[in-house]
């Protein structure tokens, strides 16, 4: 019997402090837990896609309140399209971040592998890069230079 979705375990944070996936882990598990999907990214120190260049650091900034807002309402997402899934954890580093170095992570867990938690997880990392207000400045030999993404909020989004 699945549990009511406001009994279930979500955690949507920005943060400083390194990020514990064990602990994150274990407040998303629940006894009828049999799977859990990760996607964490990490700081390249080398980038080979597109302009290749050498990063010495990153530096990322966050507006925390309306972060954590648009980080719920990822969370909420994926429970509207997955309603199987048990629990959610999106969690943002903030602050000066060297390479190799996590930066991102989403969790989400459910009873069974087969039941689209891949795709939940890949969707949570994906609609986070696209309306959470997270901001990046890459720090490289040539300097520092802000990285943009490319989307632009809809009205009411």
């Amino acid at each position: 019997m699945q549990p009511s979705t406001s009994n279930l375990p979500t955690i949507f944070s920005i943060t400083e402090s390194e990020i514990d996936l064990n602990d994150l882990l274990a407040q998303i598990t629940l006894t009828s837990t049999g799977a859990a999907a990760i996607f964490t990214g990490m700081v390249r120190g080398e980038t080979t896609r597109g302009e290749a260049h050498v990063t010495e650091y990153l530096e990322y900034e966050a507006y925390v309140p309306m972060a954590e807002q648009k980080m719920k309402q990822v969370a909420d997402e994926i429970r509207e399209r997955w309603p199987v899934i048990e629990g959610i954890a999106v969690v943002q580093r903030i602050g000066k971040l060297y390479p190799k170095t996590p930066t991102v992570l989403i969790a989400c867990t459910a009873a069974h592998r087969d039941t689209g938690v891949f795709d939940a997880a890949r969707y949570g990392i994906d609609r986070l890069k696209e309306i959470v207000p997270v901001w990046k400045k890459e720090v490289g030999p040539g300097g520092a230079e802000w990285v943009e993404g490319a989307y632009t909020p809809k009205p009411g989004e």
